[in-house]
């Protein structure tokens, strides 16, 4: 198939140039003559040319202030402008060029030099279309690989988290209603802006919440004996049962030892170690206090224990969610961060809500 011809525009106020740059083009390009700048932008509106042969010295509007306007315009898309001109004094040139034509040729032009420069600068714009489109598609490629990425590491995340929570048959649903939790009090803390922003801004949120499902890892660690007991742990068998805090930790420390992208990882050992610790100090594995808890872990405590405090455990009913609401609120300063206590505050009715929504997993054999 023949390649359709390029359009140039030539502007120029002398019939006689308009006729003689007409007959030295036509057999190379499609060319449209217009007399006056005023005239070129009524033809703007109906064709886009790949180049504008544009004389300098015009009555009415001058080439000057025609690219002027052109580039003023941000719904106009300016193509190479050359200028052709009688005036060859350095300062004019200069001017021009400036003004963002991508040449300056003397009159009288010699036409095989203007064909030529015309030829060359068509060229240079192919190759910079090309260039940009090259780019765009290679983004493009990136943005999807990067998201086949992002979705394989989801999913290995939420098989891992499955294949502990099928071992654990008294905790169905868990690891997403609490990662539904975390994501509501996240989304509360990002748009209001209210305490901890400043850390929270800085976070991926679509690296750190799917990480939360790694939170039990550890529990792949305890025997079935106690991870399954149909009913409430001994003492001693509680001491077993809170080492998964530190399990889970040095799993995805061994994790993290075999890849470099571990951002996320990063934030789900946080999770993992962190949850079970108090606001008071009395929590574990490391007995941290106050903001020594890094805050995935504060956020996680809140989830965690009221999903805990709503489910059915073989040695406890559920617990309605305004009892478990009051027990949040007023752990605050001895279990929970008092500044999340009181974002739960807000937020409990839409803690309800979600797990009204995840119902199925909160009753008979289940609880966190």
């Amino acid at each position: 198939m023949e390649n359709k011809k390029r359009i140039i525009v030539l502007v120029d106020d002398n019939p006689s140039n308009l006729t003689t740059g007409k007959d030295l083009l036509k057999d190379h390009y499609d060319v449209f003559t217009v007399p006056s700048g005023e005239k070129l932008f009524s033809l703007l509106g109906k064709i886009q040319p790949d180049l504008i042969l544009l004389d300098i010295e015009m009555p009415a509007m001058s080439g000057y202030e025609v690219i002027k306007k052109m580039n003023a315009d941000p719904y106009t898309k300016v193509p190479p402008v050359i200028f052709l001109t009688s005036l060859n004094d350095p300062g004019s040139e200069l001017e021009g060029l400036s003004l963002g034509a991508v040449d300056y040729i003397s009159k009288p032009f010699s036409p095989p030099l203007l064909i030529k420069r015309i030829e060359n600068h068509l060229l240079i714009t192919s190759q910079k279309n090309q260039l940009i489109d090259f780019n765009e598609n290679l983004q493009q490629k990136v943005q999807e690989k990067t998201g086949q990425v992002v979705e394989l590491q989801n999913s290995l995340l939420t098989t891992m988290a499955e294949l502990v929570e099928f071992r654990d048959d008294t905790t169905g649903g868990h690891i997403e209603r609490t990662q539904a939790y975390l994501t509501l009090l996240l989304n509360f803390l990002w748009k209001n802006r209210t305490c901890y922003w400043n850390i929270v801004s800085e976070w991926n949120l679509a690296f750190l919440t799917p990480s939360a499902q790694l939170h039990d890892v550890g529990k792949i660690h305890i025997s079935d004996a106690i991870l399954n007991k149909p009913g409430k742990l001994t003492p001693e068998e509680f001491e077993i049962m809170k080492n998964h805090a530190v399990y889970g930790e040095k799993a995805i420390e061994s994790i993290m030892k075999r890849t470099k992208e571990n951002d996320f990882l990063l934030h789900a050992k946080i999770f993992a170690g962190t949850h079970h610790e108090k606001w008071d100090g009395s929590g574990y594995p490391r007995g941290l206090k106050g903001v020594d808890i890094p805050l995935q872990g504060r956020l996680m405590a809140i989830a965690d224990v009221y999903d805990a405090l709503i489910a059915q455990r073989p040695y406890k009913k559920p617990m309605e969610k305004a009892e478990a609401e009051d027990i949040i609120i007023k752990g605050a300063e001895t279990h929970f961060d008092p500044l999340l206590a009181e974002v739960f505050k807000d937020l409990a009715p839409d803690f309800a809500g979600i797990a009204d929504q995840y119902s199925q997993g909160l009753q008979g054999n289940t609880a966190p």
